[in-house]
C-alpha cells in the first residue's frame, strides 16, 4: 500500500494546528493547571516560571508546528513508500 506523501503531510500539519490551538486555549483558560501538567510531563518543576503567552507567540508557534509537522509527515510517508518498494 502506498501512502500519498503530500496528503499525509497536510493531514499531519492540520492535526498539529488543531492540537496547538487546543493547547493554547487551555493555557489561556487554566494557566496554573497547565503549567503544573507541563512540568509533570517534562519531569520538571515549572511552577515558578509562569507563562508568557501572547497572540503573536501563539501564531508564531502555530506556523512553526504546521511547517514542522507537515514536513515530518511528508518525510515519514516518503520513507515508508520507499521501504515498501525495497
Amino acid at each position: 500500500m502506498t501512502i500519498n506523501a503530500f496528503k499525509f503531510g497536510v493531514s499531519s500539519a492540520i492535526t498539529a494546528a488543531v492540537l496547538w490551538l487546543i493547547c493554547s486555549a487551555l493555557v489561556m483558560l487554566m494557566p496554573t493547571m497547565m503549567l503544573s501538567m507541563s512540568g509533570n510531563m517534562l519531569h520538571m518543576q515549572l511552577n515558578e516560571m509562569g507563562w508568557h503567552l501572547t497572540l503573536i507567540g501563539v501564531v508564531q508557534g502555530l506556523v512553526a508546528w504546521i511547517v514542522s509537522a507537515g514536513i515530518a509527515g511528508w518525510l515519514l510517508a516518503t520513507i515508508y513508500n520507499r521501504l515498501q518498494n525495497a
